[in-house]
C-alpha cells in the first residue's frame, strides 16, 4: 500500500509539474524581449527601444512622437534619468485574442534621475511629479547626488502573432482610456 501510495504522490507531482512548465513554456521569450526593451532604453538606443513597442500603440502616438518623447526622457541634459535594474515579477500565461497572443508581466525598475542643474522650484515640481506617480515611499531625495532614486512597480502587455517575438505596450492607469484602442477589453480589465 504504501509503495501504491508513493506512486500516486510521484505521478501527480510529475503531471503538475510538466502542467506548470507547458503554462510558462512563453515566459523565457516573454523575459528576454522585455529584458531587450528595457536594457535598449538603458543604453539610450532609443529606436530599438521603439521597435520593440506594439506597432497598433503608434495609431495613439506616433512612432516619431514615442522616440521624441523617450529621448526627451532618457537623452534630456536637464534631468538626466539613469535605468538601474530591471526585476521581472511576474508574467502571465498568454491568452489568444483575435488571432493575437497577449501576456500581462509586471516588473519593477530602479531609476535613478539626476536634477543637480535644475533650480529649487523645479525640483519641487519634479519631487511632486513622482511621489504623484510612483508614491512617496517609492521616491527617495539624495541630496548630495542631486537626484531621486525612484523604486517603479510597472505593467506591461506582452503582445506576439508567434510567440517568439514580443512586442510591449506600457500600461499606465492615466492613459488606460486611450489604450481601448490598442488593446482587447478583456486584456485591459486584468490591469
Amino acid at each position: 500500500m504504501k509503495i501504491k501510495s508513493l506512486l500516486l504522490l510521484f505521478v501527480l507531482l510529475s503531471c503538475l509539474s510538466f502542467a506548470q512548465a507547458k503554462a510558462n513554456a512563453d515566459n523565457p521569450a516573454i523575459r528576454t524581449s522585455l529584458t531587450y526593451f528595457v536594457n535598449s532604453i538603458k543604453t539610450k538606443q532609443i529606436d530599438r527601444a521603439v521597435s520593440c513597442i506594439y506597432p497598433k500603440f503608434f495609431s495613439i502616438v506616433t512612432k516619431e512622437q514615442m522616440t521624441q518623447i523617450l529621448n526627451m526622457t532618457y537623452n534630456n541634459p536637464f534631468m538626466k534619468v539613469e535605468v538601474q535594474n530591471l526585476q521581472i515579477s511576474s508574467v502571465d500565461k498568454p491568452e489568444l485574442i483575435s488571432s493575437e497572443y497577449f501576456s500581462m508581466v509586471s516588473y519593477f525598475l530602479k531609476l535613478k534621475c539626476n536634477v543637480s542643474s535644475m533650480n529649487a522650484d523645479m525640483k519641487k515640481k519634479i519631487t511632486t511629479a513622482l511621489t504623484g506617480k510612483y508614491g512617496k515611499n517609492n521616491v527617495k531625495y539624495l541630496a548630495n547626488e542631486g537626484a531621486y532614486l525612484i523604486n517603479a512597480n510597472m505593467k506591461a502587455c506582452a503582445v506576439s502573432k508567434d510567440r517568439k517575438y514580443w512586442k510591449f505596450v506600457i500600461l499606465e492607469k492615466e492613459y488606460k482610456s486611450q489604450l481601448i484602442k490598442v488593446l482587447p477589453k478583456k486584456v485591459l480589465d486584468k490591469f
